[in-house]
């Protein structure tokens, strides 16, 4: 017999067991704590050593940031009083805001910012292009510290406040002095809770407590990440349910308040429900991408990865990942570019011919001599599995010789870390996905960088798509950029392929009416408040 995720919803709530305590709704207590469903389990708590969402969202709440970015995509300050430019933009002077503290009491000074800066700027695609330009960096005093450059860098604001992952966070020089390709067990931060690491249980459930110390912006609405962060629960408890029809249960009965991603089969039905909202909170929409290790065989050939993208057809893998309803889903390949971005364009389109007789020809063509391909997919995230299920067809079809490592998403994040062989606990790709704020442009686009083994996991390296990124950086106006967006939009597709495309959908998220003013972009609780 066949049991779909609607039947289990019938008995869905008798399922949660001891994973979720049933809600005192009339006590205090429940109703100043927040209950979120997110897409993944807690897998690292260092937002510097992965560029997973899920330890970005866990580290909004912890850390706070420099700058922060609202719904227009305007930077604007957090931690800093302000800042001065002088010397033709060559010199750059932060103020802190007094009476920031960090949660061991401890006060947030120049050198602590100074130093997760460092961290951060090794891992992170604009961070490594700021430190190419940066001639010093130091502290002038407790609340200031001066970056001075060797020429002018108009996106450095940008860098410090970008919700791309990884993000620029604050923490205590001790913490940050740690290697930036080393995880961190600190989670001391100055965000406006604190990790409750002795309550955290991964793969059930994570806990935080609102720090009494935290001091908001005094100024500006609370925009994204952007604006005065008042928060308005004393906890927060990430819940940790990768069954679909279990979280339904749960928000239905009120046993949860937030889940990030529903599943589309099961959106009619939470619409249906008087008391839960469904909504797009993450307005720029997702993007699948499929990304090979371009270290190993048979991902380290490019004509096995243009055969792959020549074999795909985006549109199938989107109606598997989020259906066929249009305002959810773009049944068109999508290039390296987010479609509203002025960058987007329809250069090297044509090498997603869509066909699998194409890819098995180009696979012919490229010499491939039967090594095992290692696909890891996460089935604990149903939007990943279901796009590696497609993937992993595709692969077949076109004649590789797949080994489809069925996994947790959390395996998948520490594991694609590795540069071993696959026989050694290594890999040869996985199905990810990205926001659209990651694909806007080329500055802080990790999977389309071709830095080798100085870049994102995968280690594509690409001289040209390199000098073309430079270049845009240097370009005068918007005509010169979107021109060299168009050359590293067709050398990526057409000859390097440092990832693949797989398309473009749109997530809505669900939670129970009761909760008011939940805020658009990143999954953020500030703003969010029980309605009385």
């Amino acid at each position: 017999m066949t049991i779909h995720r609607r039947d289990l919803l019938l008995g869905g709530a008798a399922m949660l067991g001891a994973g979720i305590a049933a809600p005192a709704l009339g006590q205090p207590a429940a109703a100043r704590t927040l209950r979120f469903v997110p897409h993944a389990n807690l897998a690292s708590i260092d937002p510097v050593w992965t560029t997973a969402w899920i330890v970005r969202n866990h580290a909004y709440l912890v850390y706070d940031q420099l700058y922060g970015m609202d719904e227009q995509f305007n930077i604007r300050p957090q931690m800093v009083e302000g800042h001065a430019v002088e010397d033709n933009g060559l010199r750059w002077t932060f103020t802190l805001r007094e009476g920031l503290r960090f949660h061991d009491g401890e006060p947030v000074r120049a050198r602590d910012c100074t130093a997760s800066i460092a961290r951060w700027a090794r891992r992170d695609a604009l961070g490594q292009k700021l430190t190419s330009l940066t001639a010093e960096m130091k502290p002038l005093d407790d609340r200031r510290f001066e970056i001075r450059l060797t020429k002018p860098f108009p996106l450095l604001l940008h860098a410090f406040g970008k919700v791309t992952t990884p993000c620029l966070f604050i923490m205590p020089e001790r913490v940050a002095q740690t290697d930036a390709f080393q995880q961190i067990t600190d989670a001391t931060g100055s965000g406006p809770y604190r990790f409750l690491r002795d309550q955290f249980v991964p793969g059930s459930r994570a806990a935080y407590e609102r720090f009494a110390g935290y001091q908001p912006r005094p100024d500006g609405a609370p925009s994204m990440t952007a604006g005065a962060k008042q928060v308005h629960f004393d906890r927060v408890e990430w819940h940790i349910l990768p069954d679909p029809a279990t979280a339904s249960a749960a928000l239905t009965a009120g046993e949860v308040d937030w889940w990030e991603t529903p599943t589309a089969d099961l959106l009619p039905l939470l619409r249906r429900n008087r008391n839960v909202a469904v909504d797009i909170l993450d307005f720029m929409g997702l993007f699948s991408t499929l990304r090979p290790n371009h270290l190993v065989p048979p991902f380290n050939n490019p004509g096995v990865r243009r055969a792959v993208l020549a074999a795909i057809t985006p549109g199938d893998i989107m109606k598997a990942v989020m259906g066929t309803d249009p305002d959810l889903v773009r049944l068109q390949p999508v290039g390296v570019f987010s479609p509203s971005s002025p960058l987007a364009s329809d250069a090297g389109m044509g090498a997603f011919a869509q066909s699998i007789e194409r890819g098995r020809e180009l696979l012919r063509q490229s010499g491939y001599n039967g090594e095992r391909l290692s696909l890891l997919a996460a089935t604990d995230i149903p939007t990943l599995s279901n796009a590696a299920m497609v993937v992993g067809d595709v692969l077949r079809r076109i004649g590789i010789n797949l080994d489809y490592v069925a996994t947790d998403w959390g395996t998948v994040v520490q594991r694609r870390n590795s540069r071993e062989a696959p026989e050694r606990g290594g890999w040869s790709g996985f199905v990810t996905n990205f926001s659209g704020f990651d694909f806007w442009d080329p500055a802080a686009h990790n999977p389309l960088r071709g830095n080798g083994e100085q870049g994102w996991v995968g280690w594509a390296s690409s001289a040209e798509i390199e000098q073309l990124r430079d270049a845009w950086f240097e370009a005068p106006d918007l005509a010169a950029q979107q021109g060299l967006a168009r050359r590293i939009q067709e050398a990526a597709l057409t000859r390097d392929v440092p990832y693949i495309p797989l398309g473009q959908f749109f997530q809505p998220a669900a939670w129970r009416r009761s909760v008011t003013g939940l805020m658009k972009g990143p999954p953020v609780p500030w703003g969010a408040r029980r309605a009385a």
